[in-house]
């Protein structure tokens, strides 16, 4: 039956050093077929696909094309045999437009009839049913259009199998659907898909099979009418994972951040905030949703006093009583009064923690003041972040290994940890378990919980409406730096926060 397959694996292994990424993994993708591949971090997942793309070169086994043994030694390989791979951070060119970034890199005078161009673009866009203007500009297009230009780049150079990874992870509820559904044609016009994600709702919705690695290892591959979300859960991780967020009902919530027209402008003079209001209650986790670049990270720091605000202010209540003026003081005299940021940008090494230091001394970190000899005493930072690796499962050699060898997923779970570990007035976390497996997600959501329990006002940027809508009690939605709404998290539906996500001005109902 080769001849049904468009890839085949067979015992592939690939090793780094004395680390093993994948142990003899044997796969195949069927022909006309979405097949995902789940895995909790440190999987293999990323190391499989970066061989078939031809960014690695396996140790051990063989790779089969249409039934045929080949050596994929670089992309320019892979490509060659209808093999395409689109990453999360897209390679294209703000200033150039549409047809311009699909058609850049190919020779032939012919590239140079653009009007012949478009109109194969427009042939392409309509058969799978995508929604794109060739001469757009790139800049000017939001996340969804282009993932879609990555998409037609590769299918206008006739790649047949491709490779998406974590292709829903800043798109809106609709853009989702409208990718599904673009993907649903491209496979019955016979096109092999392979989807690394992490949401397993979408897994169930969209794919036809679910491979599964664990430790590097292939643990198998399942029918997706035969799997639920419980099932591949235990094939991931092993063992039975409970999927039910807990949320309890605020217990006398009370206002703890009042935040009153908070208005931020970029150096190029961009409004990246603005007039953003809301109040944040003790016993609470208030969710915020919005379309990557809409005010969020703009938001967190200004309440941190790491981001200059023109106007507006911010209040904030301790449990004690009184009033604090937040808007204008030091970022560490603001965490001194209990309010705490932990964000959780793309480069964790870049903001919080320090790769050359061990987990001890990014513990230290936190508590050191000016003027204190700080360094007097290691014990009860060692002991806390003892408690952290054994809570959040951090594989690491040792406290004092230099967190930069620690895998990205294991370097958020100290920056996470330690933040909570501080017991909080106010926490802030943005995106706390990107790039998480769903295992140590769960613990996270756990941990927040804890906060929430113990009084803290929870307020938590995430990309994921679904976990959003199951763990928050109320929801703001920013959209182009505005809040466009805030709704109750336990009536709200995906829809809804997803029209907010897209809208411009709006109301905002508490």
């Amino acid at each position: 039956m080769r001849e049904e397959y468009a890839i085949e694996l067979k015992n592939i292994t690939k090793r780094f050093g004395k680390v093993t990424a994948n142990d003899k993994v044997c796969m195949s993708v069927k022909r006309g077929e979405i097949l995902s591949v789940l895995g909790e971090n440190g999987s293999g997942k990323t190391t499989l696909m970066n061989m078939i793309s031809g960014i690695y070169y396996p140790d051990e086994g063989q790779i089969l094309v249409n039934g045929k043994e080949v050596a994929i030694r670089s992309p320019k390989d892979s490509f060659a045999l209808g093999i395409g791979m689109i990453h999360q951070h897209f390679k294209l060119v703000d200033v150039l437009t549409a047809a311009e970034n699909i058609i850049l890199g190919l020779s032939g005078s012919e590239l140079l009839d653009m009007k012949a161009v478009s109109a194969r673009i427009r042939e392409l866009t309509e058969k799978y049913g995508f929604d794109l203007d060739p001469e757009q500009k790139i800049y000017s297009m939001s996340v969804s259009q282009k993932q879609t230009v990555e998409i037609v780049k590769l299918l206008y150079r006739g790649v047949d199998i491709l490779i998406l990874d974590e292709p829903t992870a800043v798109l809106t509820p609709q853009e989702t659907e409208k990718l599904f559904s673009v993907l649903r044609n491209m496979r019955e016009a016979g096109h092999s898909i392979i989807i690394i994600t992490h949401k397993l709702h979408e897994v169930l919705a969209l794919s036809d099979r679910v491979s599964v690695l664990r430790k590097g290892q292939y643990i198998g591959t399942v029918n997706t009418s035969e799997a639920t979300e419980e099932s591949l859960t235990e094939m991931m991780v092993g063992k039975k994972v409970s999927l039910n967020i807990e949320r309890p009902e605020p217990v006398d919530p009370k206002e703890r951040l009042v935040v009153k027209n908070v208005t931020c402008v970029d150096k190029e003079g961009v409004t990246t905030l603005d007039h953003a209001s809301f109040t944040a209650y003790s016993g609470e986790i208030l969710g915020i949703a919005g379309i990557a670049g809409s005010g969020q990270k703009e938001l967190l720091e200004a309440i941190a006093g790491l981001q200059p605000m023109t106007e507006g202010s911010i209040l904030y209540y301790p449990p004690e009583g009184g009033e604090k003026q937040l808007s204008g003081m030091a970022a560490s005299a603001i965490n001194k009064l209990g309010v705490k940021l932990s964000f959780v940008p793309e480069d964790r090494l870049g903001m919080g923690l320090v790769g050359s230091m061990g987990m001890t001394d990014n513990m230290m970190l936190r508590g050191y003041k000016k003027g204190h000899i700080f360094f007097t005493d290691r014990k009860t930072p060692k002991s806390l972040a003892e408690r952290i690796i054994q809570e959040l499962e951090v594989v690491t050699p040792g406290v004092s290994t230099p967190v930069r060898k620690l895998s990205g997923g294991n370097v958020q779970k100290v920056l996470v940890g330690r933040e909570i570990a501080s017991n909080p007035k106010v926490l802030m976390v943005a995106y706390p378990v990107r790039g998480l497996d769903i295992n140590s997600s769960y613990t996270i959501y756990h941990l927040l919980n804890e906060q929430k329990k113990q009084g803290a006002a929870v307020i938590c940027v995430g990309e994921d409406l679904d976990v959003l809508l199951e763990l928050c009690d109320r929801i703001l939605v920013l959209c182009g730096g505005r809040v466009s709404g805030i709704v109750d998290g336990r009536k709200a539906t995906k829809e809804e926060v997803g029209l907010l996500m897209t809208k411009t001005g709006g109301g905002q109902n508490e």
